[in-house]
C-alpha cells in the first residue's frame, strides 16, 4: 500500500494545485491548453527520443512480454470498441478516445515511480519497455483521432487511412520514439548538450501534463457520463489485467517478475497524456479527464492487491 500511495498522492497532488491554481483565478482557462500544447510539442518529445537513444535495444525488446502487453491491450480494446459504439453511441474520434481512456496505461508517470519504490531502480526494465510500447500505442491512436475527427463517417477507408500515414509522420509522439530507435540500433552516442536538454524539457512534461488536468477541471462535472466512465475505468483497472495475466501465465513462458510486471503495468490507472489528445482535438475531453480521475483514485485498490499477491506489501 505504501508504495502505492508513495506515487499515487503526489499524482493527486499536482492535479489539485492546477485545480487550485484556476479555482482562485491564478492562471485563466486557457492556461490549460497551452500547457498541454507545450508538454504534447516540447517536454513530452525529447523525454521519449532520450529515453530510447540511451536504452540498448537488446534490453527493450523482450518479445514475450512485448507479446503479452500489446495482446492484453489489443483484445481487451475489441471489448472497449463494440461496447462504446453500441452501448455509448460512439463514433470516430471519440470512440478512439473512449477507447485510449480505457487502455492506455500510465507507464511513464506511475509505472516507472511505483516499480522504483516497489522493487528498486534494478527491476525498472519492464516499465521502462512497457512505457515505449505504449507510446507508440499512444501516437498512433493520437494520429487516428486527428485524422477522423471532423469528418470520419463520410470519407473512405483509403482515404482514412491515408490522412493516418500522414498524421503519424508529423506526429512528434511517433517520430520522437522512431529517432531514438534508430540512434539506439545504430549505436550512436546523444551529444551531453543535447541529452541535458532532452532531460530537462522532459522533466517538466509529467507535471505539466497534470497540472493541466487540474486547471481543466475547474467548472466540470466529474460525476456526468457516470456510467460510461465506470465502463472504462472497469477495462482499464479489471478487464485488461485480467486479460494481460492469461497471456502472461497461460499462453508464454516469462519468469514470474516479468509475467507480474505485465499484469501490474496493465493494471495502471489512465495516464494523463489522453486529457492532451483529447483537449488539442477537441474531442470527449470531460469523459477523458472523470476516466483519468476515477481510474487513479481506485488504482490504488487494485494495485495494491496485485502487489500483495506478488509477495511486495
Amino acid at each position: 500500500m505504501q508504495a502505492v500511495l508513495n506515487v499515487a498522492l503526489p499524482v493527486f497532488g499536482i492535479i489539485l494545485c492546477g485545480y487550485l491554481a484556476g479555482r482562485v483565478k491564478l492562471l485563466g482557462a486557457t492556461s490549460s491548453e497551452a500547457l498541454n500544447a507545450f508538454v504534447y510539442w516540447f517536454a513530452l518529445p525529447p523525454l521519449i527520443f532520450i529515453g530510447m537513444a540511451v536504452t540498448p535495444v537488446d534490453r527493450i525488446l523482450n518479445t514475450d512480454f512485448i507479446l503479452t502487453v500489446s495482446l492484453g491491450i489489443l483484445g481487451t480494446g475489441v471489448f472497449v470498441v463494440l461496447g462504446s459504439r453500441y452501448l455509448f453511441g460512439n463514433r470516430g474520434a471519440s470512440n478512439g478516445l473512449h477507447a485510449m481512456t480505457a487502455l492506455f496505461s500510465n507507464t511513464g508517470y506511475m509505472g516507472i515511480p511505483l516499480f522504483i519504490a516497489a522493487f528498486g531502480e534494478d527491476r525498472v526494465l519492464p516499465a521502462v519497455t512497457a512505457t515505449v510500447l505504449n507510446m507508440f500505442f499512444y501516437g498512433a491512436m493520437t494520429a487516428w483521432v486527428a485524422a477522423v475527427k471532423d469528418e470520419a463517417d463520410r470519407r473512405s477507408a483509403g482515404a482514412i487511412a491515408a490522412g493516418i500515414l500522414v498524421a503519424l509522420a508529423k506526429n512528434p509522439l511517433v517520430v520522437a520514439p522512431v529517432l531514438g530507435l534508430g540512434l539506439s540500433a545504430a549505436q550512436l552516442t546523444v551529444p551531453v548538450p543535447l541529452e541535458n536538454l532532452c532531460r530537462i524539457l522532459g522533466n517538466a512534461a509529467a507535471p505539466g501534463a497534470l497540472f493541466a488536468l487540474g486547471l481543466f477541471l475547474v467548472g466540470q462535472r466529474i460525476t456526468a457520463g457516470l456510467a460510461e466512465v465506470s465502463w472504462i475505468t472497469f477495462f482499464k483497472l479489471i478487464g485488461q489485467p485480467a486479460l494481460t495475466w492469461y497471456f502472461a501465465f497461460h499462453v508464454f513462458e516469462m519468469d514470474q517478475f516479468w509475467a507480474v510486471s505485465a499484469v501490474l503495468l496493465a493494471a495502471l490507472p489512465t495516464g494523463a497524456l489522453v486529457f492532451v489528445t483529447a483537449q488539442q482535438n477537441g474531442v470527449y475531453v470531460q469523459r477523458a479527464s472523470a476516466g483519468i480521475v476515477m481510474s487513479t483514485v481506485f488504482s490504488v485498490v487494485t494495485l495494491t492487491a496485485i502487489l500483495a499477491w506478488f509477495g511486495k506489501v
